[in-house]
């Protein structure tokens, strides 16, 4: 089996370092974050966009996207951790000969950077992500790309993510889909969006790709 694993909510927990970065930004803009409640929804989709949506204004969203950067490429990576039972898992698929690759939204040059610093390079054959300039950011172009990429059959291959735009994506590209519960994605998002399955902790995950 091929499996394509998301990195933030679905590897590691990166609210910490999301949520303060999102507020720097915020705040050097002279923007009051308390007036965007809940800002760990904009963990997952890409950050423009989510930029986009709190100011109304593409120019100042891109401001946003270069202050959020300030503070994440020096601190807020690493204002992270990885989520318990998620190494045991990895270490039970690569015992069992799955191909694993990460495939993110996130740009790549950080996800390599949070993948060493958390020693979990050596369960993944490559690591794919964005570009600083938003190419490859939708999911659903991502993961086309790993497949050619990777030349996966798409029978043989699932993406394992927390939020809907890994689901879409999945579907986008006609592979399956597992939808972690303990992400930032509600069985709602994840089951509206038509997940194949929903696993409900990083020690079932082995289960839960027995599809």
């Amino acid at each position: 089996m091929n499996l394509l694993f998301d990195l933030d909510g679905t590897l590691t927990d990166p609210q910490l370092g999301i949520v303060s970065c999102i507020r720097h930004a915020l705040e050097r803009l002279d923007r009051n974050p308390d007036n965007h409640p809940n800002l760990e929804r904009y963990i997952g989709p890409p950050l423009l966009s989510s930029f986009e949506e709190m100011l109304g204004n593409e120019a100042e969203a891109h401001s946003a996207v270069q202050l959020y950067r300030e503070r994440f490429g020096t601190v807020g990576l690493y204002e992270n951790e990885v989520y318990e039972g998620i190494h045991e898992s990895l270490a039970e698929f690569a015992r069992a000969g799955h191909r694993m690759v990460v495939a993110t939204s996130k740009p790549r040059i950080y996800a390599v950077r949070i993948i060493e610093h958390f020693q979990l390079q050596g369960y993944f054959e490559h690591i794919y992500g964005s570009e600083l300039d938003g190419h490859l950011s939708d999911k659903a172009e991502l993961i086309s790309h790993v497949l050619d990429s990777e030349k996966f059959d798409t029978n043989s291959t699932l993406i394992i993510g927390d939020r809907l735009h890994d689901i879409a994506g999945a579907r986008a590209n006609g592979i399956r889909s597992v939808g972690v519960l303990w992400g930032f994605g509600s069985h709602e998002e994840l089951s509206g969006a038509g997940a194949t399955t929903l696993c409900n902790s990083p020690w079932n995950l082995t289960d839960c790709v027995r599809l």
